[in-house]
């Protein structure tokens, strides 16, 4: 008794007032009539009763149809092939049939397709004939005429046709706004055993509050009023409200974290200069790693403007070394490969960048987030488009000890844990080189990215001369770990049911 009691004094108004007026079986129309409520409040009404169980909703879709448009202007004004069977008294050229039917030249071309194709007519050297058939056919009334009649008083359940009728409806529907077919949704609604039970306490149609307003304190109006009891455990729809795309929310939320250990962050153009992206990271003009890139060349502009000085010491660095006590690539460093322009294929080169930059700071800390681009096949996990994000600590006696530490931090920060694995890799701007493996909490042992001190013969021609250690991650698949997501085409989904629930860190 006590949860009956609970359950109608947290009736909504709009309850209360349906819920004498329901039996069983009954439509949402006819309890809107009873109750002398609008159908979208009942409608309303009976879905929160549902949510309470108690009542049960039973939906009845039949597929209906009504007469069109045109069909409606053709019960008063006759079918045009009627109308043309009819004016076909003597032979009449074909050319000539508009004027004789005052039909459209539309409605006589139809028109002569389907009276032909019933024999109703004929044609000879260029005229029209009625046929003996198009003659008794006039006689009576036309099974097509006789079905727009019967739409016209009222639209009727499809299924309540002959299959013959269907056919003559199909044949209708071709035909521009003679018929329609549409969907009729009817709502039954029922008491539940539980609802019944309720019903019997004769649920009461006063005013109930439910919510308290500044007139009912001003006036003490609260002192008498009867408010309505919440129910914090009932279903109500979702609201969405305004916020950030999800992947960009995480993206700045990564800035931020970047931002608060202290670090600067470096930018740099999208169109990029092979100079910046590989030349001056000491990448060689004919190594196999460049293939890896895959990248996409301009068209316009082809060539890039860049600092002549800073190119010939980098040439100088793959040719002999530089004077850092390597002899570089050893081969004949081609200029007009370096100034060809690509969309940039590493954030790296913003590390470039900066260490050739008169703002750079020693002792310092920077770190980017890239837009980079490779040519790729688009799938789950892969895009042709996608974020890096990098950075550089540059000062003196800085070992792979100190490095470590950073990549540790950096676990902790993004896959939350402090258990990292370093391996030995390979890449041409760093020496030593690894790659950084931590163990998420859920994924286990996860690949985050490369690392590793940036090498002699790329820094002292950009101008330093102290360690610098480096390392580069793939941010987009930390987003999706982060996110929960599978499939990283979500990242930049544009699915509006997808954007409002999906997670936000």
């Amino acid at each position: 008794m006590d949860d009956l009691k609970k359950l109608i004094e947290g009736l909504h108004p709009l309850e209360r007032a349906v819920l004498p007026h329901i039996q069983p079986g009954i439509t949402l129309q006819e309890l809107a009539h009873s109750s002398k409520l609008q159908v979208v409040e009942v409608d309303r009404a009976a879905q929160w009763l549902e949510n309470k169980e108690l009542v049960s909703r039973k939906s009845d879709i039949k597929e209906m149809v009504k007469v069109g448009k045109t069909g409606l202007l053709y019960v008063t004004t006759r079918l045009p092939e009627r109308r043309m069977l009819e004016s076909l008294d003597k032979p009449v050229a074909i050319r000539e049939l508009p004027q004789a039917t005052s039909l459209s030249a539309e409605e006589c071309n139809v028109s002569m397709g389907l009276l032909k194709s019933k024999g109703f007519i004929r044609l000879e050297q260029g005229k029209v004939l009625r046929t003996k058939e198009g003659e008794q056919a006039l006689k009576g009334e036309w099974e097509e005429e006789t079905l727009l009649k019967s739409l016209h008083k009222s639209p009727r359940s499809l299924q309540g046709f002959t299959q013959d009728q269907q056919l003559i409806i199909n044949a209708l529907k071709k035909r521009k706004d003679l018929v329609e077919l549409f969907l009729d949704k009817t709502v039954t609604v029922t008491l539940t055993d539980l609802g019944k039970k309720l019903s019997e306490q004769k649920v009461s149609s006063e005013k109930v509050l439910d919510r308290l307003t500044p007139e009912h304190l001003k006036l003490g109006r609260w002192k008498d009023a009867k408010f309505r009891r919440y129910d914090v455990k009932i279903n109500v729809p979702r609201t969405s409200f305004g916020r950030k795309q999800h992947y960009r929310a995480f993206l700045d939320t990564v800035r931020e974290k970047f931002a608060s250990l202290g670090f600067t962050e470096m930018s740099g153009p999208i169109v990029e200069s092979e100079f910046w992206d590989m030349d001056a990271l000491f990448m060689p003009q004919f190594h196999s790693a460049r293939d890896i890139h895959e990248a996409y060349y301009i068209k316009e502009p082809q060539q890039a403007k860049l600092d002549l000085s800073i190119v010939e010491k980098v040439k100088q660095s793959h040719e002999t070394g530089y004077g850092t006590g390597s002899k570089g690539w050893r081969y004949a460093f081609d200029q007009k490969i370096t100034q060809r322009t690509i969309l940039r294929t590493q954030g790296t080169a913003l590390s470039a960048r900066m260490l050739a930059s008169k703002d750079l700071k020693i002792p310092g800390k920077y770190f980017g987030i890239t837009k980079c681009f490779r040519y790729d096949v688009i799938d789950a996990t892969h895009l042709p488009d996608f974020y890096q994000t990098e950075g550089i600590v540059l000062d003196q006696g800085l070992t792979l000890s100190h490095l470590k530490g950073v990549l540790k931090m950096f676990a902790e920060e993004f896959a939350e844990t402090d258990q990292i694995k370093l391996r030995p890799a390979y890449f041409p701007f760093t020496e030593p080189s690894c790659e950084l493996f931590a163990k998420h909490p859920e994924l286990g042992w996860i690949e985050l990215g490369g690392a590793g001190i940036f090498r002699p013969e790329l820094t002292k021609p950009l101008g330093v001369d102290v360690p610098v250690i480096a390392w580069g991650m793939g941010i987009d698949r930390i987003g999706m770990f982060k996110m929960g997501l599978k499939d990283i085409r979500d990242l930049y989904s544009h699915d509006l049911e997808f954007l409002k629930y999906t997670k936000v860190i």
